[in-house]
Order: structure tokens, then C-alpha cells, then sequence
């Protein structure tokens, strides 16, 4: 039986004196419920014949109980008062342990001290944030009554929550622990809208009254980046880990996913105060209106214009430079330190190709330091094509998203194309609902054929069978690559392989990524129909847009001879090729052809003349002697495409606006990965590298 509150509070009164605080008196007795599973080990143990009456376990209790009254140090939330009474106190209260024990009504049946409380979900804020009362802002009030929620908390257990929403009686702005709803403008017809809470504690999952704690969003994110997890996978682990009702569904865990990382982007890019969306809005509208705030189709990793290491910023380096350095130069302009391999070409005296653009000077400007002006810094991108595509409209030359991503072929423009034959040009209506070709035996017999050889057809499909080849071919001592037929018959005249159909959607050709030479990313687009140079310099000029002043000194590109010859052509003032100089990465140009002229001399990774100071540093071995290598890693490039092959069977099944939001996820998880790293390793730019970049001597 429970002594009545009067006669607890007047026992109470024989420990805890007047001087000591509500706090202080609070935490004592918390520390004292904590430690009732050591008092009853403490009284099992003193069934036993022959045992102490003080046990190991009752002194591990005084000691505790000790620090509850002790001093400030040990305890600096809960500040001392009446120090000099503590230890007295201390001492009766231990002497009658389980006197309190039973006054608190703890006892050897207790399978739970106290009934844990309902976790109270509120807004953190406490007035209004859209308008002003007489100079202040109001109040808010309670809006509507309480309601009692599924919360799965921070120990992966599910709980029952108490959800309270607050509103502004003056603009009928409703306050969620997540999210603020409120009209825009003053006109009470406007829909509504939302802004998020981007440091909410908890996140709602499903709008049929299903929260999560923020922390388990957490722990999906490191599940996506040092697992690989998608949410689906995430949803089946969780559901394991906490092994009762109700299952977390893989619609709720996609759903936390788009809620977590949607305040992470939106944070990076400094939108936490203006950006906006309907208000209730699904995963989907979520996940569209950040994909569409930060970049659609591509776009810039938030902060990597700022980043610098001493892995991709250098000291800017002049051909006096490499000579005061002990390096004797090749006066030959083709000389490299790792020339292309190829023999024979190499015999071959460079002549000048006939597509040499008269635009382009035919030697590259030889940099001189005038005096008395400062050093400054250079620094390199490097970029690369990654196929890992998603799935777009059927039609060859359109880019619009699929209406349907389950089984369909055509985005909304061409969806009327339905209805007539598959096979193009033939522009015969279907000869049924279902169908997808005119009533033509060929046209239909070839379809058939089409589905018996790729009805069956995936991803993991074709990375198996190419596993295969691969491994035919190294036992045969062939070289010849693998190859994947499709051994379709001709159809009206027309090879198999060349007729033009819509009988399967369509897809993008590849994912385009800049990073600067550490690795960290800078941004990323999509090529449609093939990695052309005007689409690769239309990915370029729209992540340097807004940043003209961060433009690299060198891009580090494995078609950068060609795209070269594009800027050229089209603008000889560009400043992708008055400020920044392209070169191919060190892997790809040693199969470039020896014999053209542009890419040896304007694209030349490490070229031996002094033409490029900037490219090539000197080492010293143990013997004393010198020599030269690259100053830069231009593959990092194939680094982070490496990592994202990883996430590649995830995204190729995405709708267009998962693709972009979970790509900006990846980089923006990638380039903090990065950092980490470095800053691991103390690779940032020091206060005496900038003294050096402003110095004059």
C-alpha cells in the first residue's frame, strides 16, 4: 500500500531540509528508483547464510546516493545547497533504504516502477511567425483537441504519443511539430501552404496518425551511406528490429526518407526560410518541389564552391618555377611525362588534323610573372559520364517523364501514341485495346520475337551475362570485349537491330559528375541522347552559373579534346577556354591518338615543356634525385562514380523526381564524407598558405 501524499511529503521532510532546491530534491529520488534493481540483488543476496549486512551492492547504492547530495563538480546541473548538511542527510537516507522504497510503493512484485508518460508532441515555438499584435507577435493557443499517436521513439520501440497543434487566432497559421501550414497573402481564398521544421524532433510518416523519432531517420541515413540501403530495404530491417506491431511499411519508410533528407537539402542550401509547399503535401510533391528549389535534371552540391584542401588547390606555379627547381625542360611542346603508348603512332611525325580549329592559337600562352604582383592559387576539376540512367518517354528525342512508371511508355505529350503502331514509321491505329502494334502479321510477329528475346530482360540480367563473356574471354585469351546480341529479325528491309520501336520506354544516356581533384563533389546533370560535347558544356555553364568567379584552372575530362574543339568553334571567348584550361585525365588520354595535335599540346595532362607548371610538382627520392610527376589526382572522377555504382539497381527503377532528389542526397552525403576525411587527416588550407597566395615576392 502507498502512504498518502501528506504522510510522503511529511517523511520526505527528514531528508531534504529547506535550503535544498525542488531540483535538487527531484533528482535525488530519481537517482533513488534507478537503483532498485540493485537493492534487490542486494536482498537476494542476504537469503544466503553467513553474509554481510552491508553488500557490495548496498555500498555501489550509498555511493550513488552519495553523489546525489554531493558537491557542485560532480553535478553542475543541480547546484549545491547546504553543502555542509549533504553527508549527514546522505547518511539517514541510506540508512533507510527500503523504508523509502516502500513509501514509493516499489517492491519485489514491481515488474515497472512508475507507468511511463505519453511522449508530448508539440510545436517548439511559442508565437506566431507571420504577423505582428501591436508591434509583437501573438500567442499561440491550442488548436482542436489532443490526439493520441503511434510514435516509434528513439529505442525502436512504438509508444503512444500525445500530438498537440497550436494555431494564430489572427492569421490561422497552424503550428505542427513538423510543419507550419498558413495561407500566403492576405486573401482567405489561397491554398494553403507549409514551411518545415528543419530541426523537428519527430517527422510524420503516414497522414493516418504514424510519427517516427528524428533519430531514426538518422539511422537510415547511415544505413544509405555506409550500407547502401534503399528504403525499402531499410523498412524490412526495421521491421526485424523491432518485431512487433505495427509493421513499418515501405511507403512509410520512403516517406521518412523524402521528410529527413528534404530539411538536410534544404538547410545546405540555406532555404530553411523561404522555401515552401503545399501545404499536407505527399512524398511525392515534397520530394518535386525540393528537387525543383535546388536543381532539376542536375545542379550544384551546396558548399562545394567554398571548398578548399591541399589536394585540389595549389600554389600557383610558373616555368621559372620548375627550373629553379633543378628540372630541365623537354623543348619538344608534345613532350609528357606519360606519353600515349601507342608505337607506332608515335613513330609518326604530328601532323596538324584537318578539323584543327583556326580559332585556337597554335601553341598555349606561355605564363610569366610580372613582378611585384601576387602568387595566387590554382586549382583542377575533373569530370566523367557514369551510365546509370533513368526511365523517360519512348519517343527518341523527347525528355518528359513517364505518366507511369510501373508498365508505361510515354510521358504525357505522347501519350496519344498509344493508340497507334509501335513500330515506327508505320502510324497504323492498334488492332486492340491491349496491343501495341497495327494488325500487320509482320509487324506483329515481330513484336512477338521482340518479347520472347527481352520480355525477361534486367539489369542484374545483363551484368550477369556479361560477367559471363567476360570470363569466356579471359579463358579463351580473347580481347575482343563482351557483347550482348539481340539477334532480332529484319523487319521490311530494316536490320533488326536498327528498327525503331516504342514498345519499352526509353531512358537517359548518362549521369554527368564534377568534383574538384580531393574527390569532393561540385555538381552533376544529365545527358538525354548521348555524352555530346554541348550537352557536357550545357552541364557545365549551368553549375558555374551563379559562381563565374570559381570557375577551375583545369578540367581534368576524358573527351576534353573534342569538347574543346566545341567551345572554340562556337565561342572563342568563352571562358572555358581563356580561364580554364581543359585537359584529358591522365588514364584516358594514354589512348588518344598520338597524331592529333589539339590534344597533345592544349589537352596534355602533364606536358614536359614548362607549358603547364601548374600540372607537374617535383619529388625527391631517397637517392637524392629529382623528379617529375602530376601535381593532381585527375581521377577522382572515376572515384565517385565507382561509389555510386553501388546505388545504381536502386536508381535506375526511379521515377525522374526520385532520381534528382536521392542524386542530390548522394552527393550531398558523399562531398561531407569527404571532408570528413580530410579533416581527419588536417588537409585543410592554412593561414600561411593564403600568406603565400598574397605574397608579392
Amino acid at each position: 500500500m502507498i502512504p498518502s501524499l501528506g504522510h510522503g511529503l511529511a517523511v520526505l521532510q527528514l531528508y531534504f531540509v529547506a535550503q535544498f532546491s525542488l531540483q535538487r530534491v527531484f533528482y535525488i529520488l530519481s537517482v533513488l528508483i534507478a537503483t532498485y534493481p540493485l537493492f534487490k540483488l542486494h536482498l537476494n543476496q542476504l537469503r544466503e547464510p553467513r553474509q554481510p549486512r552491508e553488500t557490495a551492492w548496498l555500498r555501489s547504492i550509498h555511493t550513488m546516493v552519495y553523489r546525489a547530495f554531493g558537491a557542485e563538480n560532480e553535478h553542475p546541473d543541480y547546484p549545491p545547497e547546504a553543502e555542509s548538511l549533504g553527508p549527514d542527510l546522505a547518511r539517514k537516507f541510506c540508512r533507510d533504504l527500503e523504508q523509502l522504497y516502500h513509501l514509493l510503493g516499489i517492491n519485489n512484485n514491481s515488474t515497472q516502477l512508475f507507468p511511463e508518460p505519453h511522449t508530448i508532441m508539440c510545436t517548439p515555438r511559442l508565437d506566431c511567425l507571420f504577423c505582428t499584435n501591436n508591434g509583437h507577435p501573438p500567442t499561440l493557443r491550442r488548436h482542436r483537441d489532443p490526439q493520441l499517436i503511434d510514435l516509434l521513439d528513439e529505442n525502436f520501440r512504438w509508444t503512444k504519443a500525445i500530438l498537440f497543434v497550436a494555431y494564430c487566432a489572427r492569421c490561422q497559421a497552424e503550428y505542427y511539430p513538423d510543419r507550419i501550414t498558413y495561407r500566403p497573402g492576405s486573401g482567405a481564398t489561397h491554398s494553403r501552404l507549409q514551411r518545415l521544421e528543419c530541426n523537428a524532433a519527430f517527422l510524420r510518416v503516414s497522414k493516418h496518425g504514424i510519427w517516427m523519432d528524428r533519430r531514426i531517420a538518422l539511422a537510415q541515413e547511415n544505413m544509405v551511406l555506409h550500407l547502401h540501403s534503399g528504403w525499402s530495404s531499410f523498412a524490412e530491417w526495421l521491421n526485424a528490429t523491432i518485431g512487433a506491431e505495427p509493421h513499418v511499411t515501405t511507403r512509410q519508410s520512403q516517406r521518412l526518407y523524402f521528410e529527413h533528407f528534404a530539411r538536410r537539402l534544404v538547410i545546405a542550401h540555406g532555404l530553411e526560410h523561404t522555401f515552401t509547399v503545399a501545404a499536407h503535401s505527399d512524398a511525392r510533391t515534397l520530394a518535386e518541389s525540393v528537387r525543383n528549389a535546388i536543381g532539376r535534371d542536375g545542379g550544384i552540391v551546396a558548399g562545394s564552391m567554398d571548398h578548399g584542401c591541399i589536394r585540389c588547390t595549389h600554389l600557383k606555379r610558373y616555368a621559372s618555377d620548375l627550373i629553379a627547381e633543378g628540372i630541365v625542360l623537354d623543348a619538344n611542346q608534345a613532350g609528357v611525362i606519360d606519353a600515349p603508348a601507342n608505337p607506332v603512332q608515335s613513330e609518326n611525325p604530328p601532323t596538324i588534323p584537318s578539323d584543327m580549329p583556326s580559332e585556337l592559337p597554335s601553341l598555349p600562352e606561355q605564363q610569366v610573372r610580372q613582378p611585384g604582383t601576387a602568387r595566387g592559387y590554382t586549382r583542377l576539376a575533373t569530370m566523367d559520364g557514369k551510365n546509370i540512367p533513368h526511365r523517360k518517354c519512348a519517343v527518341s528525342t523527347c525528355t518528359g517523364p513517364l505518366v507511369n512508371y510501373k508498365n508505361g511508355r510515354f510521358c504525357k505529350d505522347h501519350l496519344g501514341m498509344r493508340d497507334i503502331c509501335g513500330i515506327i514509321p508505320c502510324g497504323r491505329p492498334v488492332h486492340s485495346d491491349e496491343a501495341v502494334t497495327c494488325a500487320l502479321e509482320s509487324h506483329r510477329e515481330w513484336h512477338q520475337k521482340y518479347l520472347n528475346r527481352f520480355s525477361r530482360l534486367s539489369f542484374p540480367g545483363v551484368q550477369r551475362v556479361i560477367r559471363r563473356q567476360t570470363q569466356q574471354q579471359d579463358e579463351t585469351g580473347t580481347s575482343s570485349g563482351p557483347t550482348l546480341q539481340a539477334d532480332l529479325p529484319a523487319l521490311d528491309g530494316v536490320a533488326g537491330k536498327d528498327v525503331i520501336h516504342t514498345f519499352r520506354a526509353g531512358s537517359t544516356y548518362c549521369l554527368q559528375t564534377v568534383q574538384w581533384s580531393c574527390g569532393c563533389p561540385i555538381g552533376w546533370g544529365k545527358c538525354y541522347r548521348s555524352e555530346s560535347s554541348p550537352q557536357v558544356l550545357g552541364i557545365l555553364n549551368r553549375i558555374w552559373e551563379n559562381f563565374p568567379e570559381s570557375r577551375p584552372s583545369f578540367l581534368a575530362y576524358d573527351d576534353a579534346c573534342n569538347l574543346l574543339r566545341h567551345i572554340v568553334t562556337q565561342d572563342p571567348n568563352s571562358p572555358w577556354f581563356n580561364v580554364t584550361k581543359l585537359i584529358v585525365d591522365a588514364w584516358h588520354y594514354i589512348g588518344h591518338q598520338a597524331s592529333d595535335i589539339l590534344c597533345r599540346i592544349w589537352c596534355n595532362p602533364a606536358p614536359a615543356n614548362g607549358s603547364q607548371p601548374d600540372l607537374i610538382i617535383v619529388q625527391v627520392d631517397e637517392n637524392g634525385r629529382t623528379h617529375k610527376t602530376r601535381a593532381f589526382n585527375t581521377e577522382t572522377a572515376e572515384q565517385l562514380n565507382s561509389w555510386l555504382t553501388r546505388y545504381e539497381a536502386q536508381l535506375r527503377q526511379m521515377s525522374n523526381v526520385n532520381y534528382d532528389f536521392v542524386v542530390h542526397v548522394l552527393m550531398l552525403l558523399y562531398k561531407e564524407l569527404v571532408e570528413k576525411r580530410m579533416a581527419k587527416k588536417n588537409e585543410a588550407l592554412s593561414d600561411e598558405f593564403w600568406q603565400q597566395v598574397d605574397s608579392t615576392d
